[in-house]
């Protein structure tokens, strides 16, 4: 049973004293894919070094992280431009919009986010987006740029029904994380309206641990938290769950 975990940031330095032993963890429970998002250029070479260290296991995205956006976006952008022709990456992400711990900055959030989309129509790639605060936002700038080659993950999703089918309404699927396992998360009320064709799993390790670890360091282990609340929600075997949410990830990644 092969398990995916669609959003991990696994080269964050919460890990530093055990990245290894944290990885195997992982791997021992059948967790054997990592999908691994890129935040700023500061992070390429760890990113590059977990691949080396982990092959076969680590596929990394390429991308500049919206509350990175600042001054020298442009800078970052062009990274971000060079290290796509310099090396494969499976996405495009984590981009989009943060509205939560900066409003000033949304117009140039905007732009790197369109100029981000447009990087991955050219290069045939999904994106993965972060959205906090921001649905309206991003759901402007993806009515504007939708055709056949948008498409990707909408990660961590925490909005409501009618924001999820909006969000698949542009090829998207939904990243589905620790959120649903806490009581307040609101998205375990109606996710089993939405077929399990739409849905990938992901941590956003070392963020947003699911039940029992809430408020501890996550880690791609404690995605099985999240396979059993859904294999709850919706009735299905976790196996079930795990196969078809595996080639969800598949068919976005092209792997």
């Amino acid at each position: 049973m092969i398990i995916t975990d669609t959003h991990t940031h696994l080269y964050s330095e919460a890990f530093d004293a055990d990245r290894h032993e944290m990885i195997e963890r992982a791997l021992k429970l059948g967790v054997s894919r990592f999908f691994i998002p890129a935040i700023d250029s500061s992070y390429t070479d760890a990113m590059l070094q977990l691949e080396q260290d982990f092959p076969g296991h680590i596929f990394l995205m390429m991308g500049l992280h919206p509350t990175h956006v600042n001054t020298n976006f442009r800078q970052e952008l062009q990274h971000v431009e060079h290290m796509l022709t310099q090396h494969k990456f499976y996405a495009i992400g984590e981009i989009g919009i943060d509205l939560y711990w900066d409003k000033s900055t949304l117009e140039v959030q905007k732009n790197a986010f369109r100029h981000q989309i447009n990087l991955a129509k050219r290069n045939k790639l999904p994106i993965v987006i972060h959205c906090r605060e921001a649905f309206d936002e991003i759901f402007d700038i993806l009515e504007d740029e939708k055709d056949d080659d948008l498409f990707g993950i909408f990660h961590c999703f925490t909005g409501t029904l009618e924001q999820a089918y909006q969000a698949i309404s542009y090829n998207m699927k939904l990243g589905i994380g620790g959120v649903i396992t806490f009581k307040n998360g609101k998205i375990d009320r109606f996710i089993n309206q939405i077929d399990v064709k739409h849905i990938v799993l992901e941590t956003d390790a070392p963020y947003l641990s699911p039940v029992p670890y809430r408020g501890k360091r996550n880690e791609s282990a404690y995605i099985t938290e999240v396979i059993d609340r859904l294999s709850s929600l919706y009735q299905r075997s976790a196996e079930d769950i795990v196969a078809i949410t595996t080639k969800n990830a598949i068919d976005i990644f092209k792997i």
